[in-house]
């Protein structure tokens, strides 16, 4: 029986190389020059922004949304939490990268898949979710309806097999 997996993953290797660009950016820049701004990629899921002031964390903000778009991760699996002031007037912000489907995210697609009306099975199996139908089609049409209803997530379909 065909079936595939949803999943929300991102490439850690390619959010490391665009934190480098930022990096390469920043110093470089007219802009940033004698400032103590910075970006830090820590541990696998958490990126740290340090800025001297909110012109210059929001320019931040910009340059790293456009450089994980040029590389191809998307801005739906980032979540900029709310600045806090750190040492010596500057603020520092954490990033978030979203890996994996939370329960509740879970929940939610399979709500969707049964609302569809295809007969489908669909089974929560750790951070993803494998839907299993008796035809190609049913899972295409599983898919694409996901992909038009669903755009709050950054959603991936693996592991087809027929």
């Amino acid at each position: 029986m065909p079936s595939f997996d949803i999943v929300s993953e991102v490439d850690i290797q390619e959010v490391r190389n665009a934190v480098d660009q930022v990096r390469r950016e920043v110093a470089t820049r007219y802009d940033f020059k004698g400032s103590k701004s910075s970006l830090e990629f820590s541990e696998e899921t958490l990126i740290v922004i340090v800025a001297d002031d909110k012109m210059k964390l929001a320019a931040l903000q910009e340059l790293l949304k456009q450089k994980l778009a040029k590389r191809g991760v998307s801005v739906k699996s980032v979540e900029f939490k709310d600045p806090q002031p750190a040492g010596s007037d500057t603020l520092r912000q954490e990033v978030l990268l979203k890996q994996g489907l939370k329960d509740e995210e879970l929940k939610r697609i399979n709500k969707h898949i049964k609302t569809v009306g295809v007969k489908v099975a669909s089974q929560i199996q750790g951070q993803q979710l494998r839907v299993t139908g008796k035809k190609r089609d049913d899972l295409q049409d599983i898919i694409a309806s996901l992909r038009k209803d669903m755009t709050d997530l950054e959603l991936q379909f693996t592991n087809f097999r027929d």
